[in-house]
């Protein structure tokens, strides 16, 4: 089993930039396809984006699409979401996932490892 670790979260303003992060540490951080998601007060967690073993295929959902990167750095065990021109309906915590060994999905059900999540805010 892989343990994750997300951090990066904050307050800031709409139009502004964060980074995410997510550090793994026990199983073979390759393996594992990643993704991020959301959850907002009082709505379903949701697929904000996701990048494959090796990092060659990314995916993300149409809300975030242009402003939201994922990437990943298998030497460091670290999977990563820049959000860029960020939005107050953004504001949601944020988890990362693992799904291993297979290739990056949209449900929930699939992962077998998540995060605690990182609270993002963006203010008006």
């Amino acid at each position: 089993q892989v343990t994750l670790v997300e951090s990066g979260g904050g307050l800031v303003q709409a139009g502004g930039s964060l980074r995410l992060s997510c550090a793994a540490s026990g199983r073979t951080f390759s393996l594992y396809a990643m993704a991020w998601f959301r959850q907002a007060p009082g709505k379903e967690r949701e697929f904000v984006a996701g990048i494959s073993r090796g990092g060659s295929s990314t995916y993300s959902t149409d809300s975030v699409k242009d402003r939201f990167t994922i990437s990943r750095d298998n030497a460091k065990n670290t999977v990563y979401l820049q959000m860029n021109s960020l939005k107050v309906e953004d504001t949601a915590v944020y988890y990362c996932a693992a799904r291993g060994p297979f290739g990056v999905v949209s449900t929930t059900a699939s992962y077998d490892a998540w995060g605690q999540g990182t609270q993002v805010t963006v203010s008006s």
